[in-house]
């Protein structure tokens, strides 16, 4: 038994069929939740050891080396059923579709601050802090994920069964 059948077989009824059913989504997330720690990770390191000076280097490499273990994952595991194009002509589309989604998750925290206003001297330090962390830590990691999540599966992956599982022989 795997260890995805294993998990499965944990979770009751009627809760087990809808994990079935939207698997695909629920290891999109799991992948999502776990490059997010590795971009933090990366990055407070840097940023608080070699690159103190420079967070914004620091962030640019925290970023691909989450992006590159996101190709990975969702590769291997979330959409390890889905393929149809060549390795190099996916990741390419892998990466070019990330880098739109980096830009459609920091609209909302661009819209807060410079559309808004949402920003220290037209408001307080507080007000200023909760609209970033609401625009851009919830609203825009949402509108991210659901815009990676249809082009992943549109533009990347998109034909289903066409490499098989290793339970499948």
């Amino acid at each position: 038994m795997s260890v995805v059948e294993s998990v499965l077989a944990q979770i009751p009824q009627p809760y087990r069929s809808v994990a079935i059913r939207h698997r695909e989504l629920i290891k999109f997330a799991m992948v999502g939740g776990t490059t997010w720690v590795i971009d933090t990770a990366v990055f407070l390191l840097l940023k608080n050891t070699v690159l103190v000076e420079k967070p914004l280097t620091a962030k640019v490499i925290a970023v691909l080396v989450a992006t590159i273990a996101s190709y990975v994952l969702n590769r291997e595991w979330s959409f390890r059923t889905r393929g149809g194009r060549e390795t190099h002509h996916e990741a390419a589309l892998f990466f070019l579709v990330s880098g739109i989604g980096v830009a459609v998750y920091t609209a909302p925290l661009a819209v807060s601050r410079y559309l808004l206003h949402l920003s220290v001297p037209d408001v307080s330090l507080f007000t200023q802090e909760v609209a970033d962390f609401v625009s851009g830590q919830i609203v825009g990691v949402l509108l991210g994920m659901a815009f990676r999540w249809w082009a992943f599966r549109r533009f990347v992956f998109p034909d289903e069964q066409v490499r098989r599982r290793p339970d499948q022989g």
